[in-house]
């Protein structure tokens, strides 16, 4: 005769104190839950509709200007640590978890043009509407000092753009041409140019350290290469470019802001086509900055607003706006890729999240596991209808929304009038061109 025993294993249910959760057997059998699928669509609706209540990015105002805010500069080793130059040649430094201003200079006679850190982070320089490069100590004078610069260097032109190398004693500037300095020297090592127009931005990439990008007023973007001491190739495109950014993780990829209120991705390998024009704002972009991942960058605007885009996206993934911020002229993302800040025309920076819903400060496990899981549901129903317009829709200023109700009206008129004159010209005589190729006029090398 066969007897049947029952068997518990109390390590299979108990719980070790009585702090810990309850221990639930599951079967994961699929015919047992019918409706997984449906449970799970409507914990990804509550989770979507949860992060845009949650959206809050918003996080401080630093007021001390008073002028508006031309240039921004992160400190290489201090996350807390940021720079500003104002139009009034005054410059400031911030720590940004006291919200607090902790220093002040009066460095230049007009316009703080540009403001860049060595990458040591021992001190900083600045260039001016005076025709000056000045170098500064990052901590400031001690008892009975006057605050002096380190070191002053007297230019023949104006100065409209600074950026130090990533790893030696070298920074480049640019105004009529792009200078390279040695730091120890007051003359520049070696100046380049190509065409006589003025360059207005000029950024080391932070891979291959001895390559340079700058835009300049005769719509060009210009690469260089510091060792050879001569520009290598350009690109001229419809509208001029106010500056650019390189991709910090992909050493061939760059970011242009232009004045058509598009921004453009170029590889440099391919400079005939870009590899992605993103559009969304309405007016002039300004700025540009890439996330240290690499993965996205934020775009500030003449329309009064910043948007951040993921790389391969042509759509900006969100926008932030005030009503009391005016024209954005610079942004920055800090290193630790939370945060951004924006320096805007009435004397403000603005401190933001990067990721408008999430939640600062110390997550206790459950927290992280649900929030990990609610994004996988996000992702998983993210082109359901319901769910992508919720994800996707964003409050705008009534100004900016006019515009691009306006816009729209615009292209739609251009592409009817494109299809009309290609239905009646010879067939081939009128190309389709593709919008990428569009904005480009041509690649000198």
């Amino acid at each position: 005769m066969k007897v049947k025993m029952l068997s518990r294993n109390p390590d299979n249910y108990v719980r070790e104190t009585k702090l810990d959760i309850q221990r639930v057997p599951r079967n994961y059998d699929p015919t047992l839950h019918p409706f997984e699928v449906p449970r799970e669509y409507v914990r990804a609706l509550n989770a979507t509709k949860l992060e845009r209540v949650f959206a809050k990015p918003f996080l401080a105002s630093l007021d001390g200007h008073r002028d508006g805010v031309n240039c921004l500069a992160k400190h290489p080793k201090s996350l807390a640590t940021v720079l500003s130059g104002a139009c009034d040649g005054e410059v400031k430094i911030w720590n940004l978890t006291k919200r607090k201003c902790i220093r002040t200079m009066q460095a230049h006679e007009g316009f703080v043009r540009g403001i860049c850190t060595r990458f040591c982070g021992s001190s900083f320089f600045t260039i001016g509407d005076d025709k000056t490069v000045k170098q500064w100590k990052m901590d400031g004078p001690s008892y009975g000092e006057e605050e002096e610069p380190l070191q002053t260097i007297l230019g023949k032109t104006v100065y409209t753009g600074i950026d130090h190398h990533w790893k030696e004693a070298v920074f480049a500037t640019c105004g009529q041409q792009v200078d390279i300095w040695d730091e120890q020297r007051t003359s520049p090592i070696c100046s380049m140019t190509w065409g006589f127009d003025s360059i207005s931005s000029v950024k080391f990439n932070p891979i291959e350290t001895f390559l340079l990008g700058s835009c300049a007023s005769d719509r060009n973007i210009v690469l260089y290469d510091m060792r050879q001491a001569t520009p290598l190739k350009k690109v001229i495109l419809d509208m001029r470019t106010n500056t650019v950014c390189w991709n910090p993780m992909e050493a061939f990829v760059f970011t242009a802001a232009n004045e058509d209120y598009n921004l453009y991705t170029f590889d440099m390998r391919a400079l005939d086509t870009p590899v992605m024009v993103h559009m969304d704002h309405v007016s002039a972009v300004l700025d540009v900055d890439y996330s240290p991942t690499g993965k996205e960058f934020v775009s500030a605007s003449f329309d009064k607003s910043i948007r951040i885009f993921p790389v391969n996206k042509s759509r900006s993934r969100e926008v932030y706006h005030t009503k009391r911020m005016q024209h954005v002229i610079c942004v920055k993302w800090t290193s630790d890729s939370k945060y951004i800040m924006c320096g805007s025309d009435e004397m403000n920076i603005r401190l933001w999240k990067a990721n408008a819903s999430e939640k600062l400060g110390v997550l206790t496990s459950r927290e992280k596991a649900a929030m990990d899981y609610n994004q996988k549901l996000k992702e998983k129903f993210k082109h359901y209808p319901q769910i992508k317009r919720i994800a996707r829709h964003r409050h705008l200023p009534k100004s900016i929304y006019s515009q691009i109700l306006e816009q729209r009206v615009m292209k739609e008129a251009r592409r009817r009038k494109e299809v009309n004159r290609r239905k009646h010209s010879k067939p081939g005589s009128v190309p389709i061109v593709s919008e990428k190729k569009k904005h480009i006029v041509a690649v000198v090398k």
